[in-house]
This record gives C-alpha cells, sequence and structure tokens, in this order.
C-alpha cells in the first residue's frame, strides 16, 4: 500500500504523488532546446524528485547523468584534483547503471592527465562522442560548495564548452540542469563580503527557469483521487485540495505532510477540520524546514527587519528584488515571487514567524491569571476577549498610544497563544494586514473562530469594518465574528457587546 512521503525522493510506486507530468513536460521542451538552466527553489520544494522523474522520462532518448554534490564534503572541494577525480567517478558509476558499454566507462575513467579543467574539458569532448545517445548532465544540491572558486571554475569549464559548440560545434553536454537553493546567476548571495568583489558570474549563458513547482488546486487533486481509490473515505477532493492550497500556496513539503499527518495520525479525518488539526501539528513540530527558517531569520537581521514591519506594524514593502533581502527571502521560499508588494509565502510559514516573534517578545506583564477559557472542549472566545480587554485596561492603560497601535497585534497574539497552545493554532489572512486592520482565523477543537483586529478611526470607519467582517465571515461560512478595536481616544469606553449585522453576530470590545 502506497504512503505520503515527505522525506527525500519520491517514488510513484511507493508513495503518492501529485501528477507533475505538465511540469515534466515543459522542462523537457528545454532540454529538447539544448538549454543550460538552473532549477533553483527553497528547501524541500520536490527539486531531487522533480530529477529523478526527469531521469526516468528521459532515458529513451538520452543518455542521463544525474548526480549530487549533497555527499561530496568539504575535502572535495578544497582542492580541483580532488574534485574531479570525485567527478569522474560519479559519472562513471551513473553511466554504468545506464548500460553504457565498458570501453566508453573505460575511456572516461582512465587517469586525467595533468589533473587539470582543460583535461576534463577534452574528457567530456570525447565522452559525447562516443556515446550512442546525447548526454544530459543533472547536478543536484550544486550550491552545497565550500571553495566556491573551484565550483565557479567548475561552471566556467562548462560555459566555455557551451559557447565553443555554438562555434565550432564541439561536442559536449546536450543540456546541463543543475538544482539547489541558490540561483548559480545570483550565487554571489552566497558569497562573503570579500568573495563579492571579484565576482563574476560564470552562468550567464543560462536559460530562464519558469517553471511552476508548486502544487495547484487541481494536481493535489491528482494525489487525493489516487488515495481516495485505495482508501474510499468519501472525502471531497475539491474542496481539501483548495483548503490545503489556500494554507500552503502549494508548497510541496508542506502538502505532502498535511496529508501525511491526515492519514496516519489523525483517523484519515478527510475534512476541512482535519486539515487544520494537521497544520496545528506542522506548526508544533520541529523540522529541518523550519529550523532552518529560524537560522535565517537569526543570520539576516535585514531580513527579520522586514519581517517585523510586515508583520507587527502592517507597513506595506514594495516588492524589489534588486533589494538584497527581498531577493533572499525569495530564495530561502519565504516571500512569493514576482508581487507587487512583498508577501509571504504561505500563511503557515507566516504564523511559524508570528511564533518566533512572539517567543522572544518580553511582554511580562501578558500572563494573565488561572482562567478558564475552554468549555466542553470548546474555545470561549467572548471570555477570551473579555480577559484580553481587561489586560489592556489594567496593564497597558497608560502606555503611549504610538506603542500600542505598533505593538497592538503582537500583544493579542502573545495572549491567544498560550490559551490555543497545543490544541489550536491561529492563521493571519494576508489580504487584510495593513495598517488599519487584520483578520485572524483561529482554529480549536474543530471549529473556526474570524477576529478582526482594527485601530478605531470613527464611527463611520467601524461600520465599515463590521461590513468587511461580514463579508469575510459569510465567504468562510461562519455564524459569529469577533472585533478587537484599539481606540486611542482618552474619553473611550472600554465596551465589550454583541451586534446583529444582517444574519451575523459580532461581539466588539474597545481597547
Amino acid at each position: 500500500m502506497k504512503k505520503f512521503n515527505v522525506n527525500g525522493v519520491c517514488n510513484p510506486n511507493k508513495h503518492y504523488m501529485v501528477d507533475i507530468s505538465e511540469k515534466i513536460a515543459r522542462i523537457t521542451e528545454m532540454i529538447d532546446h539544448e538549454d543550460y538552466f538552473t532549477i533553483n527553489r527553497a528547501r524541500q520544494y520536490g527539486k531531487s524528485t522533480t530529477l529523478a522523474l526527469l531521469e526516468q522520462s528521459l532515458g529513451d532518448k538520452y543518455t542521463v547523468v544525474r548526480i549530487s554534490f549533497e555527499g561530496y564534503g568539504d575535502m572535495v572541494f578544497s582542492d580541483q584534483g580532488i574534485f574531479i577525480v570525485e567527478f569522474i567517478r560519479d559519472i562513471a558509476d551513473r553511466l554504468s547503471r545506464q548500460g553504457t558499454s565498458d570501453e566508453v566507462i573505460a575511456e572516461w575513467t582512465a587517469p586525467c592527465i595533468p589533473v587539470s579543467f582543460k583535461s576534463l574539458s577534452r574528457k567530456i569532448t570525447n565522452l559525447c562522442e562516443t556515446t550512442e545517445k546525447p548526454v544530459i548532465l543533472m547536478i543536484d544540491e550544486v550550491d552545497k560548495t565550500s571553495n566556491n572558486q573551484l565550483f565557479l571554475d567548475f561552471l566556467s569549464m562548462l560555459r566555455s564548452k557551451y559557447l565553443e559548440r555554438a562555434v565550432s560545434g564541439e561536442s559536449t553536454f546536450r543540456s546541463v540542469i543543475l538544482a539547489g537553493v541558490y540561483d548559480i546567476k545570483n550565487i554571489k548571495l552566497k558569497l562573503r563580503a570579500d568573495e563579492q568583489r571579484s565576482f563574476n558570474s560564470p552562468w550567464n549563458i543560462a536559460a530562464s527557469f519558469n517553471v511552476d513547482m508548486s502544487f495547484s488546486p487541481d494536481e493535489i487533486i491528482t494525489m487525493l483521487t489516487a488515495y481516495e481509490c485505495d482508501h474510499q473515505t468519501g472525502m471531497d477532493t475539491a474542496e481539501i485540495s483548495n483548503e490545503i492550497y489556500s494554507c500552503t500556496s502549494g508548497y510541496p513539503y508542506l502538502v505532502s505532510n498535511i496529508c501525511r499527518l491526515i492519514d496516519e495520525q489523525f483517523g484519515r479525518d478527510w475534512t476541512v477540520s482535519g486539515v487544520h488539526r494537521a497544520i496545528g501539528e506542522i506548526l508544533r513540530e520541529k523540522t529541518p524546514l523550519f529550523e532552518n527558517i529560524i537560522k535565517i531569520l537569526e543570520d539576516y537581521s535585514g531580513l527579520n527587519a522586514i519581517m517585523k514591519a510586515i508583520l507587527l506594524s502592517g507597513d506595506t514593502i514594495l516588492y524589489n528584488i534588486e533589494n538584497r533581502y527581498i531577493d533572499l527571502g525569495v530564495t530561502f521560499g519565504l516571500f512569493k515571487r514576482d508581487t507587487r508588494n512583498v508577501e509571504f509565502y504561505n500563511t503557515i510559514f507566516e504564523t511559524r514567524i508570528y511564533n518566533y516573534m512572539i517567543s522572544m517578545t518580553d511582554h511580562k506583564r501578558i500572563l494573565f491569571g488561572d482562567n478558564k477559557y475552554v468549555e466542553s472542549g470548546r474555545l470561549n472566545m467572548e471570555q477570551v476577549l473579555k480577559k484580553f480587554q481587561e489586560l489592556m485596561r489594567s496593564e497597558y492603560r497608560s502606555s503611549d498610544g504610538a506603542f500600542i497601535e505598533k505593538q497592538g497585534r503582537l500583544l493579542f497574539l502573545c495572549f491567544l497563544k498560550p490559551i490555543i497552545n497545543g490544541t489550536g493554532h491561529y492563521a493571519v489572512e494576508a489580504e487584510t494586514r495593513d495598517n488599519t486592520r487584520m483578520d485572524i482565523q483561529v482554529f480549536y477543537g474543530g471549529e473556526e473562530y474570524i477576529i478582526e483586529l482594527k485601530i478605531w478611526h470613527g464611527d463611520k470607519m467601524n461600520e465599515a469594518a463590521r461590513d468587511q467582517l461580514y463579508e469575510y465571515l459569510d465567504n468562510r461560512h461562519q455564524g459569529k465574528g469577533y472585533l478587537v478595536s484599539f481606540c486611542f481616544n482618552k474619553d473611550k469606553q472600554y465596551t465589550a457587546e454583541w451586534t446583529k449585522i444582517g444574519d451575523k453576530d459580532i461581539f466588539e470590545i474597545v481597547v
């Protein structure tokens, strides 16, 4: 029986997989056009699986040599000779699996004299002239290099052969595909400051790689349909696919992990509630992916500052890929590509980063009594908001208004998180995050709660906020909503009351 896989390369014979045949076809077109290119995407984005499927699909037409720099280690990249020997051995191993003749492999593995990239270049020419089918080179984890200059020299050799092929017809690899987190054209992002002064990209020959590697809702359905054929759970595949996509933006690892958790840990609860139970578990997991995100935040203060401006202050930051930190955010998969303003890739990453910022916050006054907010497994959101109002009135009444306007959202999330921690989770609706309002979805005990936080700007704006909340509740098929108004008028009243807007009940507090 197949299962969902989140560790390593996926195998269609063993694992439930999204049908990415359309993506494979588009990449194959680039190979048929003899393009050299880089597949650069964030960690756990399906790069290795894509290369493996490409290798299978191209085998009848090409000699495909797929290697990885994953296990090379620092020693291999410390010396040109060691690197060349290891590279030749890896290629020979893959050629033997392709059924290449012993004569061709023997010639390829003959000593490289002198041991240099120029000699390696001649070997590549001989190999490509003697194999029966054109040779495709794929290198995975290509940016796992410790000596960047050696790597750049290697790329320069491949570039020279590519250019010479166009001039004199010299034999070389028909296509070269490099896969890694960094785009090799922009590998200067990874170099140290002293190295960047002498940087000159040797990979300006590469074609642009514009294939969308994320999973669309229609693609996610193909995996769910295959699962449903085996298990007949009665799930609504379209509804579940759309819900998974809305929370992940199709990030491959997250899509598969949600499905894995529902299948293995949550009793095959293929409902919207089951999806959010799985997301809650993912937000609590300590995984290499999330550990890497936190490391990125701690290593790049400029990127951290951009995230704080968006998340805590509601600032709008224009998308400019020339900004090094925005470019890094895109490279690491934290920001979406080519948007008008900087946007987080998905709500799961955003919530995890919020949680990190909450953990680094020193709002000691936020701890508030031993009150009970859960009754018979259900979260009493009215009680939660009343206690938050009481906290703000007693502990932050004399605080500077500018401080509360900037920190109010963080204060609320700091208050909310311990209450729902371990059982529920929250997510911020990206389209409503600005300097006047923000919608928060809270998922607890199989139920959803919609809360809007806003800055008070008079009765007219308050009515507009209620109307906006009504539309959002209607979209999410919810009958109740909650409104938190941060008001800085000296004569404000700390009200807490239910109102009726159309067919929706809205509980509003003023703090």
